[in-house]
């Protein structure tokens, strides 16, 4: 079988088996590979950019290895080719658990249980749940639920198509190592430069993407658009900016301004400044839009790796 079908049916497969399942909540190989990590970063950690490097490439270079390895091993088999990429796409995305998770946050607001929103918050971001009121948590749920479409589901994809059952994995490490230690910590600041960067590169084209299917899957795309075009930028992170814009003109409502991560406080640029201010009932649509963008994601992928297949070989 064709390398670009073995990607088509394994990749449909595992984003079908995420939609139903979801996560796993024991074994997750996310996990392992977190705790994998953690294990390098306790011998190789110094306050120093050249050992965080070190530890970016065993990380995320051993990774990739296994992947490619196991593809290898398995290149003679038709049937265990769709099945390892399907495996590693269930095992790398995790839209479903991201919906869940807003849902759910979703569902005590809208009972009026703040308290249990705030609870349940950390499962979805970094924010200082306490900082927040409604209308906060709300806001941070929708800007989780835009950036994670694409570090979640749409950059695995992207990165599936180029590489394969490699590329899948190597993705999901490189962000994986991003949320340990791309953060700017004391601890972190110069360890974890090379993560943050590497994630900064891999990320791009998945948010591109994102941005753009957010577009044309939202109810405004000329809204989303626009808020993309003017807003994007203003973000500090490269490629967090273009979603959380996109989505925000997508869904008409008003993203960014003040937050606050581990007791710092942020003052970021506000997103789509013509929207309204986010309500309860906006995570719902998030989610939806969330799923319609990560269909539409495989899809191109596919297309994508085909007509790359086609021109390779003409």
């Amino acid at each position: 079988m064709r390398a670009d079908r073995v990607f088509a049916y394994g990749a449909a497969a595992g984003l079908l088996g995420d939609l139903l399942l979801g996560d796993p909540r024991r074994g997750h190989p996310v996990a392992a590979f977190g705790r994998a990590a953690g294990a390098v970063e306790r011998v190789l950690w110094r306050d120093h950019r050249g050992w965080g490097a070190l530890h970016t490439a065993v990380c995320v270079g051993g990774a990739a290895r296994l992947a490619a390895v196991a593809a290898r091993s398995v290149r003679t088999s038709r049937t265990a080719s769709v099945a390892l990429t399907a495996a590693a796409t269930w095992a790398v995305v995790g839209g479903t658990s991201l919906g869940r998770e807003a849902r759910a946050i979703g569902g005590a607001l809208a009972a009026g249980d703040v308290e249990v929103a705030r609870e349940r918050l950390p499962h979805l971001c970094g924010r200082d749940p306490q900082a927040l009121d409604e209308d906060g948590i709300a806001r941070a749920v929708v800007e989780s639920v835009a950036e994670n479409t694409s570090d979640a589901v749409v950059g695995a994809l992207v990165w599936g198509a180029v590489g394969g059952v490699p590329g899948l994995v190597a993705f999901r490490a490189v962000n994986t190592l991003d949320a340990m230690v791309g953060h700017r910590s004391a601890k972190y600041r110069r360890y974890g430069w090379a993560s943050a960067r590497l994630d900064d590169v891999a990320g791009w084209p998945g948010a591109r993407l994102t941005a753009a299917l957010a577009a044309v899957a939202g109810g405004d795309p000329r809204g989303a658009v626009r808020a993309w075009r003017a807003d994007a930028r203003k973000h500090p992170s490269p490629n967090a900016g273009p979603v959380e814009a996109s989505f925000a003109g997508a869904l008409g409502v008003r993203l960014g301004g003040t937050l606050s991560y581990s007791g710092r406080v942020e003052h970021r640029p506000v997103l789509n400044g013509a929207g309204r201010a986010v309500e309860v009932d906006d995570i719902e649509r998030a989610v939806r839009l969330s799923r319609r963008v990560s269909l539409l994601a495989l899809g191109v992928s596919v297309a994508a790796r085909t007509l790359t297949r086609r021109g390779g070989t003409s």
